[in-house]
């Protein structure tokens, strides 16, 4: 039987990518990572935020602090101060270029996002 008051299928969503080389992918994962570090001044919180292991969280901050000219993210041990990581002013200004982005990525492309979605068949799991 039917639902008689099926749910809405979900908002279609532009997932944007940067692709530098090979050296570097900035996309929304990552930007997420960075955004919950900032909100709990840990790397191993914002990884357990997005059910991501210490050492996954970890090493893409690595890899994004080696990626760019300054760190995005530093980070102190633990100990009498009970250590921490916080986002540098470089982090905070790519975060907010990469957030731009797909903001100004999701306006421009929404008409053909819509068009696109239109020309849709039937893609509920209830086929």
């Amino acid at each position: 039987m039917s639902d008689p008051h099926p749910s809405p299928a979900p908002a279609p969503r532009l997932h944007v990518k940067v692709i530098f080389g090979d050296r570097l992918i900035l996309g929304p994962g990552k930007a997420d990572l960075l955004e919950h570090i900032r909100e709990t001044g840990s790397i191993s919180a914002a990884g357990r935020a997005m059910s991501m292991s210490y050492k996954r969280a970890w090493g893409l901050v690595e890899e994004m602090n080696t990626a760019f000219q300054k760190p995005l993210v530093v980070s102190a041990r633990g100990g009498a101060q009970g250590g921490g990581a916080h986002l540098t002013d470089a982090g905070e200004a790519v975060l907010t270029h990469f957030r731009k982005l797909q903001d100004i990525m999701a306006e421009a492309g929404a008409a053909r996002v819509g068009a696109l979605q239109s020309m849709l068949g039937d893609i509920s799991d209830e086929k």
